[in-house]
């Protein structure tokens, strides 16, 4: 796609919402099949949301994913609100109910954030352990997931690495606790240094209430302060932009 952008992003436009859940559903395929043939393995991190919802739902039932080797797919998140989870505001509701339950990934193969915990840092700690165990990582090594599916809120934001928070600074943990106060819900969130260090990041990005952002962000000097999604421009040319035409129409 020929932009106006001043970086140099690699886009692809969907027509509208449920084009982008189709490519989303493929590109998940795609790097599960790449990573379980290269390496045995596919380790995903999945965000919430309306536009991730329906790529859920479309690759729930693909003909494609049904075949795929589940048992060798570990399935993370990339942050959840601090809710339990049967709550309608849990990212991992909303996975398990439009992909999780309708595909035979095993129980253990699931790792959602836990938010039982009574403190919100401990659920951070034992998220990042999670982590640790998983991918087997040793010492202060880093998490090298195959693919994290990232979105962009109309502040900028990605994850929960939220504007006027902790989280976009936080670069020693894997995980962390972030402190929203007001009316939203306290949430936990990978950090940036994990989200630049995935093999493969997909950001989806829909809705015409998204376009001016999405603009700002590709024309104007990274401030990773106003738009904490500038954390991720040091491995920009690694990331894969799903933008459906209403988002991209500044751009």
């Amino acid at each position: 796609m020929e932009t106006t952008a001043k970086y140099r992003p690699n886009i692809e436009v969907a027509a509208d919402g449920e084009d982008l859940a189709h490519r989303a559903a493929d590109l998940f395929v795609w790097t599960a099949r790449e990573a379980i043939e290269a390496r045995g393995r596919f380790y995903a991190a999945l965000s919430g949301g309306r536009t991730p919802r329906r790529s859920f739902e479309v690759l729930a039932s693909s003909p494609a994913a049904r075949v795929l080797p589940w048992e060798k797919i570990d399935i993370f998140w990339v942050d959840e609100r601090y809710v339990p989870p049967d709550s309608p505001e849990s990212n991992y509701r909303l996975a398990a109910e439009a992909l999780l339950k309708k595909v035979p990934i095993p129980p253990d193969n699931v790792h959602r954030i836990p938010t039982e915990h009574e403190d919100i840092g401990a659920a951070a700690r034992a998220y990042e352990e999670t982590i640790r165990d998983v991918l087997a990582l040793k010492g202060n090594e880093m998490p090298q997931f195959d693919l994290i599916v990232l979105g962009m809120g109309a502040d900028g934001h990605t994850g929960s690495l939220l504007p006027n928070s902790y989280a976009p600074l936080d670069t020693d943990d894997l995980a962390c606790a972030v402190y929203t106060g007001g009316e939203m819900l306290n949430r936990i969130t990978l950090t940036h240094p994990v989200m630049q260090a995935a093999r493969h990041l997909a950001v989806l990005v829909s809705g015409a209430d998204k376009a001016q952002t999405l603009k700002e962000v590709f024309t104007e000097e990274p401030d990773e302060v106003r738009f904490p999604i500038h954390l991720l421009w040091p491995v920009l040319d690694k990331i894969l932009w799903l933008v459906d035409r209403a988002a991209a129409q500044g751009i």
